[in-house]
């Protein structure tokens, strides 16, 4: 998908696309880097948008791990659809809400890793709330949840869930970054 592209949905669904331009690939070295991805068996990816961290997740999965990807937005999805076909991954026109119903379907139990690229700062405080609630739900313990934001206005809703929360940052992406790794810990 192009840029251009990237942009028109930005400014045509703002409360679903937080960025004026697809996340770098330094953005998606940061975020996934420090996972084990080739040993995860179920890895959830919300809101991938053009599908940046997809393609290297699917690069990187071992030939046991499972993708499941949820985007919301119809063009973004429609687009995923068409340009990436592998047997491991399976791709949902759904809500993020709906990530435990979605990994069942596909015979999972609970997540090793979730990957999130959520406007958190632009969604209602119940729906924001709502989506936490079910990542820390649908994480095996000891799994990895990791989420970036354009701000720190997030950080205390993630931290009363995911204690265990390191924060870095990147200015290498448009805009400037920050990751959010987090490791469950009941």
């Amino acid at each position: 998908m192009l840029k251009s592209s990237f942009l028109k949905q930005f400014f045509k669904q703002k409360k679903m696309v937080g960025s004026i331009a697809p996340s770098s690939r330094f953005l998606a070295d940061k975020m996934l880097n420090h996972l084990a991805i080739k040993e995860a068996k179920f890895i959830v990816e919300l809101g991938p948008g053009t599908g940046v961290f997809t393609k290297k997740i699917l690069a990187e999965m071992g030939p046991e791990s499972q993708l499941i990807v949820i985007e919301l937005n119809e063009d973004f999805h429609d687009n995923l659809q068409k340009t990436i076909v592998h047997p491991n991954f399976h791709l949902f026109h759904d809500s993020a809400d709906q990530l435990g119903v979605l990994l069942k379907q596909i015979g999972g139990e609970k997540a090793d890793i979730i990957i999130s690229s959520l406007p958190f700062a632009n969604l209602p405080p119940e729906l924001r709330d709502s989506i936490l609630d079910c990542i820390h739900e649908n994480l095996e313990e000891g799994g990895y949840f990791v989420q970036f934001q354009y701000s720190l206005q997030s950080k205390k809703h993630i931290k009363q869930r995911f204690p265990a929360t390191k924060i870095s940052y990147t200015p290498l992406n448009l805009p400037p970054a920050f990751i959010y790794s987090c490791r469950k810990r009941d």
